[in-house]
């Protein structure tokens, strides 16, 4: 039987954690990231991805 969101296959590898400052800031709220300043693309906080992640589960 398969997951209905579809979400068994969509597993999103995470970007390179930061090893300590300076972090890049999140694109939503400007609070830090997990991710370091180098890292290429958008850069959400941890609360900023989950929302994001409860946004678009079973949007499609």
């Amino acid at each position: 039987m398969s997951d209905y969101c579809g979400t068994e296959a969509e597993t999103a590898s995470p970007g390179p954690a930061a090893d300590g400052p300076p972090y890049a800031e999140c694109v939503l709220c400007q609070k830090p990231s997990e991710y370091p300043e180098s890292h290429k693309g958008i850069t959400l906080c941890p609360v900023c991805e989950w929302q994001e992640a409860q946004r678009t589960a079973c949007s499609g």
